[in-house]
Order: structure tokens, then sequence, then C-alpha cells
């Protein structure tokens, strides 16, 4: 059987369902990221207005993560049984509403609840969008896929940092409201009406649009049932319990748990760190240019993840496109630390941004491989609820390191520790299971300690 990479009719199919697809998960994930990090522009002005410290505000961003966490896994199983366009739209419409509601905090603690609610809302977003990605392309595609489905994240500091300051500068006084206020209920409104959109209008699978072919429907639903009879066959999960706590799941999660502690440190803090660097060396910048400044290491994440995904899948090798970037991404974040001026501490912070949202979409091509329908959606569920937990330590341990020390050089430490952790991680994974070959009928290894190791990952 051909690759879906060099077949004509895969190529087709992969062009028109990259095209009809993609925008759509794109701009969802773009919404979501969005309204989950803008809380790090609103700090500006929010922290002095309410009263936080930075041990609460890091806090306080990261009880989202507590939440998303909790329902993580219940929210997916409930995917299986709603639908993936239902499910997604629904959750879309929900946290819109949360989002828009941010705008009237008062207290330290009506924050910490509306960043409680905010992450139930999303806690099934993510493996929903995952898992949706797994019934419109085949394993050979993936890595590009999710690489530009996961750009929404670099695209939401890229964009929305110096859109959401901008709005905090030009509404601010808005019909009596501050900055900070008006931006969080302008940017809720797209996730309110797209949501809408999507329980209607999203395609559930393939069998159901009319701009495939019906050669094209059938070439692309074999592929799609030939991969999963084969890991079905190869990976017999034996319910979704014994899936979640499996090993192999357990350590996919502590991995991405190292990958994202580095990424959310940064979501959280990054404008704050940008800043404390304007007021340490009298650069005299407003809060759009502290936006636009804060945006720079999302361009080169958004670039290196997509170059870096579509090499990933030339060459169909996975542990250390993941494990590379990673240690680069450590260097480079304890390095930022120790800059004497702001243009050296960006570049570092971009090298950072670029190393960590490059590991991102490929370690996601590793869960997808090993599972299928109910435990595919729970364990994917699983490793994203692990991850996710970093959510709430990464600004925790920020924002109280910068309180104890008066400088976020430590903290900048622990996230290199992290990413570190991530690359010795992912090359341990490699030894523990093997991953299919995407042009194979079936998975070469089992996930047995002592099978054979497959040469890529």
């Amino acid at each position: 059987m051909n690759s879906p990479l060099t077949s004509a009719l895969g190529e087709s199919v992969g062009r028109k369902t990259t095209k009809m697809i993609m925008p759509v998960i794109l701009f969802m994930y773009f919404i979501c990221y969005l309204d989950r990090v803008n809380i790090s522009y609103a700090a500006l002005q929010l922290n002095a207005d309410i009263g936080l410290s930075e041990t609460a505000y890091g806090f306080g961003a990261g009880i989202f993560f507590v939440a998303y966490v909790m329902f993580q896994v219940p929210a997916n199983v409930m995917l299986t049984k709603v639908g993936p366009k239902r499910w997604m739209g629904g959750l879309l419409a929900t946290w819109g509403l949360l989002a828009a509601l941010m705008s009237t905090i008062q207290s330290p603690a009506h924050f910490f609840i509306l960043r409680f609610f905010l992450g139930v809302a999303e806690a099934g977003f993510f493996p929903a969008m995952i898992f949706y990605l797994t019934l419109w392309f085949p394993i050979a595609r993936r890595g590009r896929i999710t690489a530009i489905a996961i750009a929404a994240a670099p695209l939401s500091g890229l964009i929305g940092g110096p859109l959401s300051t901008w709005l905090m500068e030009s509404t601010h006084g808005l019909l009596g409201l501050r900055g900070w206020q008006s931006m969080f209920i302008i940017e809720a409104i797209p996730a309110i009406l797209l949501g809408i959109w999507c329980i209607y209008k999203l395609p559930e699978r393939p069998a159901t649009v009319t701009w495939l072919t019906q050669s094209e429907k059938s070439w692309l639903i074999n592929e799609l049932d030939t991969e999963a009879s084969a890991i079905e066959q190869t990976r017999n999960s034996g319910g979704i319990l014994r899936t979640i706590f499996s090993p192999l799941v357990l350590a996919l999660g502590l991995v991405y748990l190292a990958i994202e502690f580095g990424e959310y440190a940064l979501a959280f803090f990054l404008p704050t760190i940008v800043e404390s660097l304007n007021v340490d060396y009298a650069l005299g910048l407003s809060i759009s240019q502290i936006g636009l400044i804060a945006a720079i290491p999302s361009l080169a994440g958004a670039a290196a993840m997509i170059l870096w995904g579509r090499h990933s899948d030339r060459t169909q090798e996975r542990t250390w496109h993941i494990a590379g970037p990673s240690l680069l991404g450590a260097v480079a974040i304890v390095g930022a630390g120790y800059s004497n001026n702001i243009v050296v501490a960006v570049v570092a912070f971009s090298v950072t941004a670029a190393a960590i949202f490059s590991a991102v979409p490929i370690f996601w091509q590793l869960p997808s491989r090993y599972l299928t329908g109910v435990a595919s959606a729970a364990g994917i569920a699983m490793v994203n609820a692990m991850g996710n937990f970093s959510g709430l330590l990464g600004p925790s341990i920020t924002g109280a390191l910068k309180d104890l020390t008066g400088t976020y050089r430590s903290g900048l430490w622990v996230m290199g520790a992290f990413l570190v952790l991530a690359a010795v991680g992912t090359v341990a994974i490699s030894r523990m299971a093997t991953v299919p070959d995407p042009g194979s009928v079936a998975p070469q290894g089992a996930l047995d300690p002592g099978a054979p190791t497959a040469p890529h990952h």
C-alpha cells in the first residue's frame, strides 16, 4: 500500500481536508489559547487595581489548570457520547461567556473563582481537537497537521499580545470600563459566536462532507480504519482505567508536563518580565510597546513549529525532534536570566519559545499512535491533564520565587530544569514502547519493555 504522502489520491485528500478543516481548527484553538492567557496582559493593570501580589497572580493564573486537570478525563469520555462538533462548539460558547465575566473581577477571591470555572469549560477542548484530527488525517500526515493546529498557541502571543494591549489602551474608559475589562469582553465574543457555528456547521466525519469525491471518501475512510484496526490489534487497552493509568500514558503525561511548564510560565509572565526590564533599563515603554516586544518570541515559536513539524514528518523521526529542542530551550531560558540588555533577553526568550513550540506538536504524535476509540479519547485526555498541571506549577512557582527573591532568575532556572526532564523522559519513553511505522499494516512492537525498539519515533 502506498504511503498517504506519496499516493496521488492521498495527496488530493490531504490538500482538501487541510484546506477545509484546518483554518477552523486553527481559529478555534487561537481563541481558546487567547482567552486562557490574556490575563497575562490584563495583569499590567489588573494586579494593581485589585491588589494582587505576584504570588497571588501566579496562583490565580494557575488555578485554571486545577479545574482543567480535574475535569479533563470525564469531559472527554463525554466526547464519544456527544460527538466532536457539538462538544467542541458547546465548550467554546461556554468559556466565551465565562471569559466575558472576567471583566467583573473585583477581588483576588473573585479572580480565583472565575479562573477555576474557565478551566472547567476549557478542560475538554484540546483532547477533543486532537481526537477530531485523528478522524480526518492518517498517521503520516499528523505531524504537520498537529503543528498547524498548535501553532495557534504562539500565534495567540504574536497577534493576541499586541491586540490585547492595544485594546487595553484604546478602549480604556469606554462605557466607564477599565482597559482590561473591555479587553476581556471584546475577546470573548468570537468564542461565543464560533461555538454556535461549530454546533451546526462543523463537519463530523469524512462521510458527511460534499467537498470530497466518493473515491476520496472511500480512500480516506479505509486508510483510517486500517490504521485503527492495526493499532487495536496490537495495543489492546483493556478498558479506560487500565489505559489512563498505564506506565506509557503516565510517562507521556510527565514529559508533557515538563515541556508545558516552560510554556505556561512564559505565557503568563513574559509581559511582566518585559515590564520589569522596562523599569530596570528605564526604557519608557508603553503598554502597547510591551505587548509588541512580548510577541517576538511567539513569532519565533510559530515559524519553528511549522518547519520542525514538516521536518519530523519527512524523516518520520520523533524522539530527537522532541528531546533536542527541549535541551536547547533549557540552555536559552537560563541564559535569559543573565542577559545584560533587553535585546539579548528577547533573543534568548525567542530561542526558548521556538524550542518549546517545536517540541509540542511532535510530542502529540506519540499518544495518538497507541490508542483508538474511547481509549484514545481518555488516554489523550489523561496525558493532556497531567501536562496541564504545569499550568498551575509554572505560574505559581515563578510568581512565588519572584516575590521571594525579587528577581525572575531563579524561576528561569526551574524552567530549564523541567525542559531537561522533558528531554530525558522522551528518550526513556523511546525505550519503553515502539511507534507504528505509518507505511506498515501493523505496529512493529508492543507495550512491552522487552520489545525491540523501532529506529524512528
